[in-house]
Protein backbone atom coordinates (compact mmCIF):
# COMPACT_ATOMS: atom_id res chain seq x y z
CA UNK A 1 0.00 0.00 0.00
CA UNK A 2 1.03 3.79 -0.50
CA UNK A 3 2.35 5.47 1.93
CA UNK A 4 3.49 9.42 3.21
CA UNK A 5 6.51 8.72 5.46
CA UNK A 6 8.54 11.56 6.70
CA UNK A 7 12.49 10.14 6.88
CA UNK A 8 13.71 12.82 8.74
CA UNK A 9 13.02 16.99 9.06
CA UNK A 10 12.33 17.96 5.78
CA UNK A 11 12.54 14.70 4.06
CA UNK A 12 8.82 13.53 3.14
CA UNK A 13 9.06 10.31 0.69
CA UNK A 14 5.63 8.73 -1.25
CA UNK A 15 6.70 4.76 -0.62
CA UNK A 16 4.94 1.40 -1.03
CA UNK A 17 4.80 0.21 2.41
CA UNK A 18 3.58 -3.54 3.39
CA UNK A 19 -0.52 -3.73 4.03
CA UNK A 20 -0.78 -4.14 7.90
CA UNK A 21 -2.95 -7.68 7.74
CA UNK A 22 -5.66 -8.56 9.24
CA UNK A 23 -6.31 -7.28 13.20
CA UNK A 24 -5.88 -8.58 16.13
CA UNK A 25 -8.16 -9.60 19.21
CA UNK A 26 -9.55 -5.84 20.21
CA UNK A 27 -8.63 -4.21 16.94
CA UNK A 28 -9.69 -3.07 13.53
CA UNK A 29 -8.28 -2.81 10.16
CA UNK A 30 -9.11 1.19 9.02
CA UNK A 31 -9.25 1.73 5.58
CA UNK A 32 -8.33 5.95 5.19
CA UNK A 33 -11.07 8.23 3.84
CA UNK A 34 -9.24 11.31 5.55
CA UNK A 35 -6.72 12.86 6.88
CA UNK A 36 -6.17 16.18 8.68
CA UNK A 37 -2.91 18.20 8.01
CA UNK A 38 -2.15 19.78 11.68
CA UNK A 39 0.20 21.61 13.32
CA UNK A 40 2.13 18.55 14.99
CA UNK A 41 2.10 17.21 10.75
CA UNK A 42 3.82 20.42 9.85
CA UNK A 43 6.31 20.38 13.15
CA UNK A 44 7.47 16.96 12.73
CA UNK A 45 8.31 18.19 9.16
CA UNK A 46 10.12 20.77 10.02
CA UNK A 47 12.25 18.84 13.00
CA UNK A 48 10.69 20.76 16.18
CA UNK A 49 8.22 18.13 17.57
CA UNK A 50 9.67 17.63 21.03
CA UNK A 51 8.29 13.60 21.21
CA UNK A 52 9.07 12.17 17.93
CA UNK A 53 11.58 9.35 16.19
CA UNK A 54 12.42 9.24 12.38
CA UNK A 55 11.07 7.55 10.34
CA UNK A 56 7.50 8.76 10.76
CA UNK A 57 4.13 8.02 8.86
CA UNK A 58 2.49 11.00 10.30
CA UNK A 59 -1.81 11.88 10.90
CA UNK A 60 -3.88 11.96 13.44
CA UNK A 61 -6.91 13.45 12.48
CA UNK A 62 -8.55 10.57 10.82
CA UNK A 63 -11.93 9.79 9.26
CA UNK A 64 -12.32 6.45 7.39
CA UNK A 65 -14.31 2.84 6.81
CA UNK A 66 -14.18 -0.40 8.60
CA UNK A 67 -12.64 -2.80 6.24
CA UNK A 68 -12.54 -5.74 8.86
CA UNK A 69 -12.83 -5.40 12.80
CA UNK A 70 -11.94 -8.38 15.81
CA UNK A 71 -13.77 -7.35 18.25
CA UNK A 72 -17.15 -7.76 20.06
CA UNK A 73 -19.59 -4.54 19.55
CA UNK A 74 -21.96 -2.17 17.47
CA UNK A 75 -19.30 -0.95 14.84
CA UNK A 76 -19.43 -3.58 11.82
CA UNK A 77 -17.50 -3.85 8.56
CA UNK A 78 -18.83 -1.29 5.77
CA UNK A 79 -19.13 1.62 8.84
CA UNK A 80 -17.51 4.94 8.57
CA UNK A 81 -16.01 6.38 11.12
CA UNK A 82 -13.60 8.80 13.05
CA UNK A 83 -10.47 7.89 15.14
CA UNK A 84 -9.64 8.92 18.36
CA UNK A 85 -5.86 8.48 18.12
CA UNK A 86 -4.42 8.60 21.53
CA UNK A 87 -3.87 5.22 22.32
CA UNK A 88 -3.65 4.87 26.26
CA UNK A 89 -2.65 2.04 28.88
CA UNK A 90 -5.67 2.15 30.57
CA UNK A 91 -3.38 1.04 33.80
CA UNK A 92 -1.62 4.23 34.81
CA UNK A 93 -2.82 7.01 37.48
CA UNK A 94 -4.35 9.44 34.71
CA UNK A 95 -6.07 6.85 33.17
CA UNK A 96 -7.74 5.64 36.52
CA UNK A 97 -8.85 8.97 36.68
CA UNK A 98 -10.90 9.16 33.52
CA UNK A 99 -7.53 10.86 31.92
CA UNK A 100 -6.57 8.72 29.40
CA UNK A 101 -5.40 11.78 27.47
CA UNK A 102 -2.83 12.33 29.01
CA UNK A 103 -2.06 9.07 30.07
CA UNK A 104 1.65 8.88 31.29
CA UNK A 105 2.60 6.01 28.55
CA UNK A 106 0.49 7.64 25.70
CA UNK A 107 1.11 6.92 22.52
CA UNK A 108 -0.61 8.92 19.57
CA UNK A 109 -1.00 7.92 16.26
CA UNK A 110 1.46 10.11 13.69
CA UNK A 111 3.67 10.93 16.49
CA UNK A 112 4.76 8.02 19.01
CA UNK A 113 3.71 5.24 16.08
CA UNK A 114 2.78 5.12 12.67
CA UNK A 115 -0.36 6.96 11.44
CA UNK A 116 -2.73 7.85 8.63
CA UNK A 117 -1.31 9.33 6.29
CA UNK A 118 -1.50 5.46 4.61
CA UNK A 119 -4.68 3.59 3.05
CA UNK A 120 -4.90 1.38 5.95
CA UNK A 121 -4.26 1.48 9.73
CA UNK A 122 -4.65 -0.82 12.40
CA UNK A 123 -6.20 0.85 15.04
CA UNK A 124 -8.05 -0.35 18.81
CA UNK A 125 -11.72 -1.21 18.11
CA UNK A 126 -12.08 0.97 21.52
CA UNK A 127 -10.90 4.28 19.52
CA UNK A 128 -13.35 3.83 17.04
CA UNK A 129 -16.36 6.33 16.79
CA UNK A 130 -19.23 6.51 14.78
CA UNK A 131 -18.93 9.08 11.91
CA UNK A 132 -22.95 9.12 12.20
CA UNK A 133 -24.58 12.38 10.15
CA UNK A 134 -21.29 13.36 9.59
CA UNK A 135 -19.36 13.40 5.60
CA UNK A 136 -16.12 11.74 5.89
CA UNK A 137 -14.27 14.78 5.34
CA UNK A 138 -16.18 17.04 8.26
CA UNK A 139 -15.36 13.42 10.66
CA UNK A 140 -11.48 14.24 9.73
CA UNK A 141 -12.10 17.95 11.31
CA UNK A 142 -13.16 16.11 14.77
CA UNK A 143 -9.60 15.44 16.12
CA UNK A 144 -8.52 19.00 16.01
CA UNK A 145 -11.85 20.72 17.36
CA UNK A 146 -12.08 18.21 20.13
CA UNK A 147 -8.39 20.24 21.19
CA UNK A 148 -10.10 23.05 21.45
CA UNK A 149 -13.39 21.82 22.96
CA UNK A 150 -11.04 20.28 25.60
CA UNK A 151 -9.33 23.36 26.36
CA UNK A 152 -12.87 25.12 27.43
CA UNK A 153 -14.34 22.60 29.33
CA UNK A 154 -11.05 23.04 31.57
CA UNK A 155 -11.01 26.47 32.20
CA UNK A 156 -14.05 25.86 34.15
CA UNK A 157 -15.48 28.69 32.74
CA UNK A 158 -19.29 29.78 32.31
CA UNK A 159 -21.58 31.75 30.58
CA UNK A 160 -20.61 35.49 30.34
CA UNK A 161 -17.07 35.18 31.13
CA UNK A 162 -15.23 37.61 28.82
CA UNK A 163 -12.78 35.21 27.25
CA UNK A 164 -9.45 35.98 25.11
CA UNK A 165 -7.93 33.58 22.47
CA UNK A 166 -4.77 34.06 21.36
CA UNK A 167 -3.70 32.40 17.91
CA UNK A 168 -6.04 32.33 15.34
CA UNK A 169 -5.00 29.01 13.84
CA UNK A 170 -7.02 26.44 13.47
CA UNK A 171 -6.68 25.57 16.82
CA UNK A 172 -7.02 28.71 18.40
CA UNK A 173 -10.27 28.69 16.09
CA UNK A 174 -11.79 25.34 17.35
CA UNK A 175 -11.23 27.36 21.07
CA UNK A 176 -12.93 30.41 20.10
CA UNK A 177 -15.70 28.10 18.52
CA UNK A 178 -16.40 26.12 21.53
CA UNK A 179 -15.69 29.31 24.06
CA UNK A 180 -18.89 31.11 21.99
CA UNK A 181 -21.02 27.30 22.40
CA UNK A 182 -20.51 27.69 25.75
CA UNK A 183 -21.93 31.19 25.70
CA UNK A 184 -18.65 33.02 26.56
CA UNK A 185 -17.74 36.93 25.48
CA UNK A 186 -15.10 36.07 22.80
CA UNK A 187 -12.51 38.09 21.38
CA UNK A 188 -9.26 36.28 19.30
CA UNK A 189 -5.96 37.97 19.30
CA UNK A 190 -3.30 37.45 16.62
CA UNK A 191 -0.64 39.15 14.86
CA UNK A 192 -1.65 38.06 11.06
CA UNK A 193 -3.87 40.32 9.41
CA UNK A 194 -5.11 37.38 7.40
CA UNK A 195 -6.54 35.17 9.99
CA UNK A 196 -7.59 38.10 12.34
CA UNK A 197 -10.02 38.54 9.10
CA UNK A 198 -11.05 35.15 8.93
CA UNK A 199 -12.00 35.41 12.65
CA UNK A 200 -13.97 38.87 12.44
CA UNK A 201 -15.90 36.95 9.57
CA UNK A 202 -16.74 34.26 11.85
CA UNK A 203 -18.20 36.97 14.17
CA UNK A 204 -15.57 37.42 16.74
CA UNK A 205 -14.01 40.48 18.43
CA UNK A 206 -10.59 40.47 17.21
CA UNK A 207 -7.39 42.38 18.79
CA UNK A 208 -4.10 42.95 16.31
CA UNK A 209 -1.59 42.32 18.68
CA UNK A 210 0.81 43.82 15.87
CA UNK A 211 -0.34 46.99 16.66
CA UNK A 212 0.67 49.38 19.88
CA UNK A 213 0.41 47.73 23.21
CA UNK A 214 -1.25 45.17 23.51
CA UNK A 215 -1.48 45.78 27.24
CA UNK A 216 -2.90 49.07 26.65
CA UNK A 217 -5.43 47.77 24.10
CA UNK A 218 -7.12 44.27 26.76
CA UNK A 219 -7.42 47.61 29.04
CA UNK A 220 -8.98 49.50 26.92
CA UNK A 221 -11.70 46.69 25.76
CA UNK A 222 -11.94 45.50 29.23
CA UNK A 223 -12.21 48.57 31.73
CA UNK A 224 -9.47 48.11 32.90
CA UNK A 225 -9.80 44.65 34.80
CA UNK A 226 -7.93 41.75 31.95
CA UNK A 227 -9.86 38.96 30.79
CA UNK A 228 -11.69 36.12 32.71
CA UNK A 229 -10.26 33.27 30.70
CA UNK A 230 -7.13 33.41 28.57
CA UNK A 231 -6.44 30.53 26.19
CA UNK A 232 -3.15 30.53 24.63
CA UNK A 233 -2.83 28.59 21.21
CA UNK A 234 0.12 30.13 19.58
CA UNK A 235 3.09 27.65 20.41
CA UNK A 236 5.27 30.75 20.77
CA UNK A 237 7.06 30.86 24.32
CA UNK A 238 7.26 34.57 24.22
CA UNK A 239 3.50 34.95 23.69
CA UNK A 240 2.65 32.32 26.14
CA UNK A 241 4.77 34.18 29.08
CA UNK A 242 3.20 37.52 27.99
CA UNK A 243 -0.21 36.01 28.48
CA UNK A 244 -0.56 36.48 32.30
CA UNK A 245 -0.59 40.22 31.93
CA UNK A 246 -3.94 39.97 30.24
CA UNK A 247 -5.49 37.74 33.05
CA UNK A 248 -8.11 39.34 35.43
CA UNK A 249 -8.20 39.01 39.18
CA UNK A 250 -9.30 35.97 40.20
CA UNK A 251 -9.17 34.87 36.18
CA UNK A 252 -7.78 31.67 34.84
CA UNK A 253 -4.74 31.05 31.77
CA UNK A 254 -5.18 27.87 29.90
CA UNK A 255 -2.03 26.88 27.82
CA UNK A 256 -3.60 24.76 24.70
CA UNK A 257 -0.05 24.65 22.90
CA UNK A 258 3.30 23.29 23.81
CA UNK A 259 6.75 24.19 23.46
CA UNK A 260 10.38 22.93 24.14
CA UNK A 261 11.03 26.01 26.15
CA UNK A 262 10.74 26.93 29.33
CA UNK A 263 7.56 29.23 30.62
CA UNK A 264 8.45 31.52 33.31
CA UNK A 265 5.94 34.12 35.25
CA UNK A 266 6.19 36.99 37.90
CA UNK A 267 5.35 35.30 41.17
CA UNK A 268 4.03 37.89 42.77
CA UNK A 269 1.61 39.11 39.92
CA UNK A 270 0.75 35.58 39.76
CA UNK A 271 -0.81 35.42 43.35
CA UNK A 272 -1.54 38.66 44.02
CA UNK A 273 -4.08 37.66 40.69
CA UNK A 274 -5.24 34.39 42.44
CA UNK A 275 -4.67 32.91 38.82
CA UNK A 276 -5.11 29.54 38.08
CA UNK A 277 -2.80 28.19 35.36
CA UNK A 278 -4.16 24.73 33.00
CA UNK A 279 -2.69 22.88 30.66
CA UNK A 280 -4.65 21.57 28.19
CA UNK A 281 -3.26 18.34 26.78
CA UNK A 282 -5.16 16.19 23.57
CA UNK A 283 -8.98 15.63 23.99
CA UNK A 284 -11.71 12.90 25.95
CA UNK A 285 -14.03 10.84 24.29
CA UNK A 286 -16.18 13.29 25.85
CA UNK A 287 -15.17 15.95 24.06
CA UNK A 288 -15.14 13.99 20.66
CA UNK A 289 -19.00 13.43 21.09
CA UNK A 290 -19.44 17.36 21.82
CA UNK A 291 -17.92 18.22 18.51
CA UNK A 292 -19.96 15.71 16.35
CA UNK A 293 -23.11 16.51 18.33
CA UNK A 294 -22.14 20.82 17.58
CA UNK A 295 -21.43 19.92 13.19
CA UNK A 296 -24.50 17.89 13.10
CA UNK A 297 -26.28 21.01 15.10
CA UNK A 298 -24.37 23.37 12.15
CA UNK A 299 -22.77 24.69 15.09
CA UNK A 300 -18.90 24.82 13.44
CA UNK A 301 -18.53 26.16 9.90
CA UNK A 302 -16.26 23.16 8.51
CA UNK A 303 -16.79 24.00 4.62
CA UNK A 304 -14.98 27.22 5.80
CA UNK A 305 -12.44 26.03 8.28
CA UNK A 306 -11.64 23.55 5.91
CA UNK A 307 -9.37 25.82 3.11
CA UNK A 308 -6.72 23.33 1.17
CA UNK A 309 -6.94 20.02 0.00
CA UNK A 310 -4.86 17.68 -1.44
CA UNK A 311 -4.25 13.91 -2.32
CA UNK A 312 -1.38 11.65 -0.80
CA UNK A 313 0.36 11.37 -3.95
CA UNK A 314 0.66 15.15 -4.00
CA UNK A 315 1.18 15.32 -0.05
CA UNK A 316 4.97 15.85 -0.26
CA UNK A 317 4.88 18.61 -2.46
CA UNK A 318 2.26 20.00 -0.70
CA UNK A 319 3.15 19.77 2.51
CA UNK A 320 6.48 21.31 1.97
CA UNK A 321 4.73 24.82 0.57
CA UNK A 322 2.16 25.16 3.29
CA UNK A 323 4.86 24.70 5.66
CA UNK A 324 6.20 28.03 4.28
CA UNK A 325 3.18 29.51 2.82
CA UNK A 326 0.39 29.94 4.88
CA UNK A 327 -1.37 32.46 3.44
CA UNK A 328 -5.30 31.54 2.92
CA UNK A 329 -4.28 28.41 5.13
CA UNK A 330 -6.64 27.33 7.80
CA UNK A 331 -7.35 23.71 7.55
CA UNK A 332 -5.82 21.20 4.95
CA UNK A 333 -6.70 18.04 4.14
CA UNK A 334 -5.59 14.87 2.61
CA UNK A 335 -8.25 12.98 0.18
CA UNK A 336 -6.49 9.04 1.04
CA UNK A 337 -9.57 7.50 -0.84
CA UNK A 338 -9.30 9.63 -3.77
CA UNK A 339 -5.66 9.44 -4.32
CA UNK A 340 -5.57 7.02 -6.74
Amino acid sequence: MKALVCRKPSELSFEDRPAPGSPGPGWALVSISHVGICGTDYHIFEGKHPYLAYPRVMGHEISGTIAAINAPGDIAVGEQVLVNPYLACAKCVACRQGKPNCCVAIEVLGVHRDGAMTEQILVPAQNLIPATGLSLIEAATVEFLAIGAHAVRRSMAGPGNRTLVIGAGPIGLGVALFARIARQSVTVMDVDAERLAFAAKQGFLVIDGSKGSVVETIAERTAKSGFDVVFDATGNSRSMQSAFAYVAHGGVMVMVSVVQDDITFSDPEFHKREMMLIGSRNATQADFQHVITSIRDGKIPVDQLVTHRTTLRNSPRDIAIWAQQKSGLIKAVIDVAGSA
